[in-house]
């Protein structure tokens, strides 16, 4: 029998199942020579191979993303940044599913943190304005999938606001909430691995549009992909308190008239240091 709660495996299940089916949408596309790999030795703005070019093109004829073509040559690719390794098919196939899975999964680790939380914060606004903040982050990762880049651009960097916008102040509220709950004293720890990887990801993604709005794509590409895994291993600390919880969800036959409170609560119900 496990010493700890089986729910502390889903965190880091969710942050590395994410990781690998991010670096197979990489690895399609640099296979594919859609994107140029990201230990690419240029310093220098990175434009489109001609393939993807014309593809962009025929798809879209008003708009081909807003890259300054500098340097132009038919061995010169685009960035490797997510949105674009993921815009051509067969990589944008598994991006759109990855993507997917990732904004259910991390929906569900949000709606588990809350019930966590609820009976130990006392501010209880933070609690909900932190799964509020989530749960619209995880509709952006669905536009960001779904909408690709070249074909839906303002849909799709609505979706990318959203992500890394709101997930970054999920994660500084988090922070916050660590050390002020404090579980099983282990708040301090927590919280302090939480600040600095909080701070991580806001310092990846001011770098990542400063250096987009420069025309430094390739530089951009690293920060992206720097953000993404700063704030999937965030998602995993989460087994550090889950460890210690068991969430149940029970069904119930109502003998009289239905209370939507008690059912609530009962279907919610949170049990802590039980297995």
């Amino acid at each position: 029998m496990l010493s700890f709660s089986p729910w502390a495996l889903l965190p880091p299940i969710y942050s590395a199942g994410t990781a690998a089916g991010l670096c197979v949408v990489y690895f399609m596309a640099v296979g594919d020579e859609k994107v140029a790999p990201l230990s690419s030795a240029s310093w220098r703005r990175n434009g489109i191979s001609v393939s993807s070019l014309h593809q962009v093109r025929a798809r879209n004829k008003t708009s081909c993303h807003r890259v300054q073509f500098l340097h132009f040559s038919r061995h010169t690719n685009v960035s490797s940044c997510f949105s674009i390794a993921g815009n051509f098919p067969p990589a944008s196939c598994v991006f759109s599913e990855v993507m997917n899975v990732a904004a259910f999964l991390g929906f569900i680790v949000a709606v588990l943190r809350y019930l966590q939380l609820k009976p130990r914060i006392h501010n209880a606004w933070l609690n909900v304005s932190s799964l509020l903040a989530f749960s619209a982050a995880c509709f952006g990762m669905t536009l960001v999938g779904n909408f690709q880049l070249f074909n839906d651009e303002i849909t799709h960097n609505l979706g990318t606001f959203m992500t890394f916008g709101l997930g970054t102040l999920f994660c500084w509220v988090q922070s916050y909430v660590t050390l002020r709950v404090d579980i099983k004293n282990e708040g301090r720890k927590a919280g302090v691995l939480r600040f600095l990887l909080s701070g991580c990801i806001t310092l990846c993604m001011i770098l990542y549009f400063s250096l987009m709005g420069q025309g430094f794509h390739m530089h951009a590409s690293r920060c992206q992909w720097a953000l993404v895994m700063f704030f999937l291993i965030f998602i995993s600390t989460f087994a550090i308190e889950f460890r210690h919880s068991r969430f149940n969800a029970a069904c119930t036959d109502a003998a009289g008239p239905l209370n939507v409170n008690e059912a609530f609560s009962e279907v919610t119900r949170y049990q802590p240091d039980q297995m």
